[in-house]
């Protein structure tokens, strides 16, 4: 991770870059949604909603992890950008990624949890999920995070 007075940035690193569609078969759904507060609860039902449809959302505390980090990418697209945003899954190889792509072009940065009244969603996001990044996407960005779907105990962990 890049740091900057005590921020963690996403590694530039080509293992944080764009993600290869998944193969044929595998999971995928992308949705967009308008800026407005009821976005974020839209978008993490439908989070629940998919991963119950594909069969994944009895896979331990999947579902719930999923849906408080597209919660978190979700109002931070609002927050940040005030812009339409569109959510992206992809289920395949053993990984569920979650996308948000938004019109800001802000990076989004990992803050200690107690360093400041904003910030906690990434630190959530870089706690909790496997790996995740940030890439420019033309106008806006797209911001990511992977979980494991394999059922092991060590599927959906961070990656050392």
């Amino acid at each position: 991770m890049l740091h900057l007075y005590g921020a963690r940035f996403p590694d530039p690193g080509p293992q944080y870059g764009s993600y290869p569609q998944p193969p044929m078969g595998a999971g995928h759904l992308s949705v967009e949604y308008d800026p407005r507060p009821s976005a974020v609860s839209e978008a993490r039902a439908e989070v629940r909603r998919q991963l119950e449809g594909w069969g994944l959302a009895d896979l331990d505390d999947l579902a719930d992890v999923a849906e408080l980090l597209v919660s978190e990418l979700a109002t931070n697209a609002l927050v940040h950008s005030a812009s339409r945003f569109r959510l992206t899954l992809f289920a395949a190889h053993g990984i569920l990624r979650c996308e948000v792509r938004d019109y800001g072009n802000r990076v989004p940065r990992v803050l200690d949890a107690g360093a400041s009244d904003s910030g906690r969603g990434m630190f959530l996001v870089d706690a909790l999920s496997r790996r995740w990044g940030c890439h420019q996407d033309g106008p806006g960005k797209t911001v990511w995070f992977e979980l494991g779907t394999c059922g092991s105990d060590d599927c959906g962990r961070r990656q050392s």
